[in-house]
């Protein structure tokens, strides 16, 4: 597929964020209250970013055996052992891209276990490793329906936050700047559900492989004016691809929604795969974790406490369900794939009844395959191959029935 404008952009982008986080620094979660710490004036690294990092360039296997020698079971999570290990190595990919003699050192680290409980483990050891204050937001799990009660417990955590991060910076946080952030960070997700959603044209003109590069900027910049002109440029081009029929996938004859994490090591020869066989995979719940509909400046704290409860990964079974039924009719999906990451237990969805459900209750066809997000070793791509492969016919079979 010829290369987005936008795509050629971002290394700039990306190269500008990390040479300039030169403190103070503070570590967050993906789906974390950076806004909150942008607004106090420290600059925002992403742990997560590094994990997929190292997942991208395929040099987790390196690490990960390091981090199980040091006592971490190899069922855990592969972004953190990768991380850790990489760290006991003294050894960082952002070397070699960035010019970063290590990862950055933490004035303060933050995690919101929204998204699983080793993040917890995960940033407490770096809490450890450097002597570093570390504050962990604990909102209620896997909610069926988010209740007032629900954001008042977050945004009192989130309080807490702020006057801990008060002290460390050394002034008061200014609730205009905060309010000037968290605008930006809805202008900055409204974007990209826009770019996300282009994909429902046929053909589409990006896939969640696309994407899951795409997505860097509202992880990582997320607040920032640069995070709003990247998409907005982005969206100009995506919209111009829509004008003349661009197809991400030539020949796109079956669409396909992605359920679970990335398999970041195989990004490339899973987008080929699909391609050469004329599926597109247009839809994911994973690259859509960063759309924040509940974001409003005017009453910021229980907002964003909203917001980051709501998230996919963080509700109960027939909310996920509901959300995936709302996507698969959206983009007119034939076939979802759930990847079963083994060391994402808390990201993987094909374990209790979800797919089953989805075939009986909207008559599409599903598929489960064996994977991880980083460790490569859960991960047959003869086997892997043979059954997308398999899946994708099957799906080519029965769609004119459907006409």
């Amino acid at each position: 597929m010829p290369q987005l404008e936008s795509q050629i952009k971002l290394k700039s982008l990306l190269k500008n964020y990390f040479s300039n986080l030169n403190g103070p620094i503070a570590w967050c979660t993906s789906a974390g209250p950076a806004e909150i710490l942008r607004a106090l004036g420290f600059q925002v690294y992403f742990p997560e970013n590094h994990g997929a990092l190292l997942g991208a360039s395929r040099t987790a296997q390196r690490y990960i055996p390091k981090a199980h020698q040091f006592g971490y079971h190899s069922d855990v999570c592969s972004y953190l052992t990768a991380d850790i290990g990489a760290w006991l190595m003294g050894e960082t990919p952002l070397t070699k891209a960035y010019g970063l003699p290590a990862i950055p050192k933490p004035d303060l680290i933050v995690f919101n276990t929204n998204q699983c409980r080793e993040v917890a483990d995960w940033f407490s050891y770096f809490g450890r490793e450097f002597d570093c204050p570390v504050l962990g937001v604990y909102p209620p799990r896997h909610l069926e329906k988010v209740t007032k009660a629900d954001i008042e417990h977050v945004s009192q955590q989130f309080q807490n936050l702020i006057d801990l991060g008060e002290k460390i910076i050394g002034k008061t946080m200014d609730m205009d700047q905060l309010k000037h952030v968290l605008d930006l960070s809805k202008t900055g997700t409204q974007l990209w559900q826009n770019v996300l959603e282009t994909a429902r044209q046929h053909p589409a003109p990006l896939t969640f492989f696309d994407s899951c590069i795409l997505m860097a900027p509202i992880v990582i910049l997320r607040g920032t004016s640069e995070c709003v002109d990247f998409y907005n440029q982005l969206l100009v081009e995506l919209k111009s691809r829509l004008k003349t029929g661009f197809a991400a996938v030539p020949n796109e004859k079956v669409r396909i929604y992605w359920e679970g994490m990335p398999i970041w090591g195989r990004l490339r020869s899973l987008s080929d795969l699909f391609a050469e066989n004329g599926a597109a995979v247009v839809s994911s719940t994973y690259c859509n974790s960063w759309i924040f509909d509940d974001f409003n400046s005017r009453n910021p704290i229980d907002s964003m406490a909203s917001a980051y409860t709501k998230i996919f990964i963080n509700r109960g079974e027939n909310a996920k369900l509901a959300l995936v039924k709302k996507q698969l009719t959206d983009f007119a999906v034939d076939g979802v794939i759930f990847h079963d990451s083994k060391t994402c237990f808390n990201n993987t969805n094909s374990r209790f009844g979800l797919p089953q459900r989805v075939r009986d209750e909207m008559g599409i066809d599903t598929l489960a395959i064996d994977g991880d997000l980083n460790d490569l070793r859960f991960f047959s791509d003869g086997q892997s191959k043979t059954k997308i492969e398999t899946f994708i016919e099957q799906l080519k079979e029965k769609k004119p029935l459907l006409l």
